[in-house]
C-alpha cells in the first residue's frame, strides 16, 4: 500500500503551466528521486505537497488524508518533515539546543521553552544526535561545524517531527563528494530502521543513481518518465531532456 499518492497535481502561474498533471505514488521504507532540468516542476512539485503552495487541481493523499489546502504546519503534523536546498538551522545555538528546539516545536511547548529547553527531552534530542552520528558533538555550536555535519544537525531536526515522509530539497548541495555520499547513505539507513518514505530532489546523479530505489522525470511541468535507477539512465527521453542528441548518463559521469 503506498504512503503517497499524488493524483493529477497541477498549477499554474498566470499563463505558465509549472506542474502538469503529475501522478506519481511513494512506499514506505522508499527512497524516490525526482529529477529533471532547470525549470522542470521539481521545486513547485515540492511546495505543493509541503503546502508552501495550494494546487489548482489534483489530490495529494498521505495515508489517504488529502493534503491539499492544509498549512505547511498542519502537513508537519500529518506526518510530513522537510530538509532544504540551504540547511536551515540555528547557528549561534549549540547541536543539541537546535535539536531542542525542534523537539519543542513539535510538542507545541515553544512558547514555555526559556524556563524549560535546556532539559527539555534532552535524552530524545541525544538519541536522534546519535542517529545521525552527532552525539559527541551536541554541545558544539552550529558554526563551528563543518558544512556536511550542519546537513546531518538538519536531518535530525527533520526526524524530531517523527515525519512517516521525509521531503529533501537537494540534500547534498554545496557537499563535498565523500560528504554527500556519506549524507545519503546514513539517510537510506534511517529509512530503512523507520520505515519513512524519501522523497528528494538532486542534481549529482551519482546521488541519484547510487541511492535512489525509483527515479521519476519531470520536464516543462509533466511527468515523462518513472522507473528503477537503471532504467531511467538508459531511457532515450529522459536522456535528450537533458543532453539533446548523443550524450547519455555515462557521459555526464565520465
Amino acid at each position: 500500500m503506498s504512503l503517497l499518492s499524488v493524483h493529477a497535481l497541477g498549477k499554474a502561474f498566470g499563463a505558465v503551466c509549472a506542474v502538469d498533471n503529475v501522478n506519481f505514488t511513494l512506499h514506505p521504507g522508499e527512497m524516490l528521486a525526482l529529477i529533471g532540468p532547470n525549470g522542470a516542476g521539481k521545486s513547485t512539485t515540492f511546495n505543493l505537497i509541503n503546502g508552501q503552495l495550494r494546487a489548482d487541481h489534483g489530490r495529494i493523499l498521505l495515508n489517504s488524508q488529502n493534503l491539499v489546502g492544509l498549512t505547511p504546519r498542519e502537513i508537519c503534523r500529518q506526518g510530513v518533515g522537510r530538509t532544504f536546498q540551504i540547511a536551515e538551522t540555528f547557528l549561534s545555538l549549540s547541536v543539541i539546543e537546535n535539536v531542542q528546539m525542534a523537539l519543542l516545536a513539535y510538542s507545541n511547548n515553544i512558547f514555555s521553552f526559556f524556563k524549560s529547553a535546556a532539559q527539555f527531552q534532552r535524552n530524545e534530542a541525544m538519541r536522534l544526535l546519535a542517529q545521525v552520528g552527532l552525539d559527541e558533538q551536541a554541545a558544539r555550536p552550529v558554526s563551528d561545524l563543518a558544512y556536511g555535519d550542519v546537513k546531518r544537525v538538519e536531518l535530525a531536526l527533520a526526524l524530531a517531527t517523527q515525519p512517516s515522509l521525509l521531503l529533501m530539497d537537494e540534500p547534498t548541495a554545496g557537499m563535498a563528494p565523500t560528504e554527500r555520499l556519506e549524507l545519503m547513505a546514513l539517510t537510506k539507513k534511517i529509512v530503512a530502521e523507520r520505515q519513512i518514505a524519501v522523497l528528494f530532489t538532486e542534481h549529482s546523479m551519482d546521488v541519484v543513481f547510487g541511492y535512489a530505489d525509483r527515479v521519476i522525470v519531470l520536464a516543462q511541468g509533466q511527468l515523462i518518465a518513472q522507473g528503477t535507477p537503471e532504467e531511467i539512465r538508459r531511457h532515450p527521453e529522459v536522456q535528450r531532456v537533458y543532453f539533446g542528441s548523443g550524450a547519455t548518463f555515462e557521459d555526464f559521469n565520465a
